[in-house]
């Protein structure tokens, strides 16, 4: 079990804890490498296009890139010639030779300039897919509804927006260019190769040629070891992240060797991993290099023994052996490009396997507004699981609420109330029926109207890592500092904001952990307060804190719901007692709806946990 997993329940899976979803449920994300994958080439061209960026100015990139290649390949030549023309009959001629030696400089510093360009232009455009990829990966994480991101584990997702990114920046800005000028110049040196001595040719290729296979079982092996590595390098992230963020937890229950057994164990993984995919690059080296040095040496014996034969002048041998080290010299390169390349396309597959979750959240166009004032609600038959094959969260749930309401929903760990109250904010759609505000299904509202329209304030309270002032900003675009002052005034809490060290600039913290629990969620009201919301859900804001602070947090909420339907999911019945409507869930079905009295004196679920409530209040 995870150290955090102790605090980690979801209330309303119905079939036991996100990770124990994670474990059960089929992951895209790390069985990749296991599973039936398209080929790298399909998957690099398909990566690339999600890329586009890296494709604006390609061909003039090509274009410098050819031009070094060209470049590159004139040096043999102009050594050829200072051999054949510039040593004649024991003389040398000087004005000759110094003439190709400075034709030679001309075309190395051209030679530089183009690499130059073609390597800048190439930078810029990597990183610009790289911003873009970015973007656009996360984007989609957030579209996802929260049964795709139950699914997965959080850190796996981080990876896939940082690492596996990360590793195809690396190939774009170096293996990228290496590729397009290495496959550039080995094609033009193998025409020239032919052109000068096309016996000579075909021995470097019969040596060379077998090579071919040798290096495409090496690439596919290493395709399926940097795969690992990227599966790899998610689960630390996954084991590390929650062992930071449930830091608390491990200390509080002696969980640190656990903790850290898990961590050495993820790690320990993914250095294997590393350690098997290094070795893969540490074959293909060697490897090129003893092909490459058995060729040189079959061209230079043979044309020794029959170059004179065959009309080969000395300058044309030299030449010859230029152009094989040549075409070798990129094979080098490449080979070190090999594994830039498959980390690459393994970091591509991850991403695509992340775009290829499907949106089950689609937002309508052009869409329907919503009216701003209390919403009535409607749910019609909603039926909703985290798992396409799982059990049921919600069963059929159907019910009315009237605007401006104030309601209550309760019931046991598991029950389905939380996941309800998701669907109301359009968090996930139902499998089955509908839920409608003001007689508007919600699939048909604009995304910006429903964020206006609909708060929720979460259990925790969630705050950005920023001033008080700037998280309660946050509850409407463009809301001003004197917004923010008003809401806490109207939600009666200026003498708390008053006593804070900085007032509205004091800082909360990561996760606002410089706030106490109480106090994060008095900023996270506040936050609503200036969305100015016609609903209003509300996850039990008062299940973890001290009674003063509770007072004062019921005061808040009962002023946020002034004037608009309040939907709160009452961990603690005193919230239930005030409203005026309670649903009571059970096994994701409603079993009783209606006032406070009235289901107490029925005497059925909400009257048995209302008398365990008051129970254990006594107690404490």
């Amino acid at each position: 079990m995870s150290p955090t997993s102790l605090g980690d329940v979801s209330e309303d899976s119905g079939h036991g804890t996100r990770r124990e979803v994670v474990e059960r449920a089929s992951d895209p994300l790390l069985d990749t490498a296991e599973a039936s994958t398209p080929g790298s080439w399909a998957v690099l061209r398909r990566g690339l296009a999600v890329a586009p960026e890296f494709r604006v100015g390609l061909r003039a990139t090509v274009g410098f890139a050819l031009l070094s290649a060209v470049g590159r390949l004139t040096v043999p030549l102009l050594f050829q010639q200072v051999i054949d023309r510039g040593f004649r009959g024991g003389q040398i001629r000087a004005g000759y030779v110094a003439l190709m030696c400075s034709i030679a400089v001309v075309v190395i510093i051209g030679v530089w300039l183009a690499q130059r360009a073609a390597q800048a232009r190439l930078w810029v455009a990597a990183e610009s897919a790289l911003a873009g990829l970015r973007e656009r990966c996360f984007a989609h994480i957030h579209r996802l509804s929260i049964a795709a991101q139950n699914e997965e584990k959080r850190g796996v997702l981080v990876s896939r927006v940082t690492n596996d990114v990360e590793a195809i920046v690396h190939f774009l800005e170096w293996g990228g260019i290496n590729w397009i000028v290495g496959v550039s110049l080995m094609g033009l040196t193998l025409v020239a190769m032919f052109v000068y001595s096309w016996k000579l040719a075909l021995v470097a290729m019969a040596v060379l040629i077998p090579l071919w296979p040798v290096m495409r079982r090496l690439q596919r092996g290493m395709v399926r070891a940097y795969d690992r590595v990227r599966s790899q390098v998610g689960d630390v992230m996954t084991e590390i992240g929650e062992s930071v963020t449930g830091a608390a937890v491990v200390r509080a229950y002696g969980l640190q060797a656990r903790a850290n057994s898990r961590i050495a164990a993820a790690v320990d993984g993914q250095y294997r991993a590393q350690l098997r995919a290094n070795s893969y690059s540490a074959v293909i080296f060697p490897t090129g290099d003893l092909f490459g040095a058995v060729a040189l040496a079959c061209v230079l014996g043979v044309g020794v023994h029959w170059g004179a034969e065959w009309g080969l002048s000395a300058g044309s041998l030299v030449a010859m052996l230029f152009l094989v080290n040549l075409f070798l010299e990129p094979m080098a390169e490449l080979s070190e490009s090999f594994d830039q390349t498959q980390n690459a396309i393994a970091g591509f597959r991850k991403i695509l396997g992340v775009l290829d979750l499907p949106v089950e959240v689609v937002e309508p166009v052009p869409g329907v507004e919503l009216p701003t004032r209390a919403l009535a609600i409607s749910a019609r038959d909603v039926t909703f699981r985290y798992i396409d094959d799982g059990p049921p969260v919600l069963d059929r749930v159907s019910i009315e609420l009237p605007a401006g309401s104030h309601v209550a929903i309760v019931g046991e760990t598991g029950s389905g109330k939380t996941t309800f109250a998701k669907l109301l904010c359009r968090l996930a759609d139902p499998v089955e029926g509908s839920i409608e505000l003001d007689g508007i299904d919600l699939r048909e509202v604009t995304a910006d109207s429903r964020r206006a329209a609909i708060r929720l304030v979460p259990q925790d309270g969630f705050l950005f890592d920023t001033t008080i002032v700037a998280n309660v900003q946050l509850g409407r675009v463009g809301a001003t500092r004197q917004e923010a002052v008003d809401a806490f005034a109207a939600l009666g809490l200026d003498d708390w904001l008053a006593r804070l060290p900085d007032g509205l600039e004091t800082r909360v913290g990561e996760r606002g952990d410089q706030l106490s629990v109480g106090e994060r969620q008095l900023v996270a009201l506040a936050r609503a307060q200036v969305g100015s919301p016609g609903l209003l859900v509300l996850d039990e804001a008062t299940s973890a804190v001290d009674p003063d602070t509770e007072q004062a947090i019921a005061r808040a909420m009962a002023r946020l719901g002034e004037g608009r339907t309040t939907v709160a999911i009452a961990h603690r019945l005193s919230t239930a007692e005030t409203a005026d409507l309670v649903v009571v869930f059970d096994a994701g079905r409603i079993v009783e709806f209606g006032p406070h009295a009235d289901l107490v004196a029925l005497g059925g679920t909400y009257a048995r946990l209302y008398d365990s409530w008051l129970g254990n209040t006594r107690t404490a």
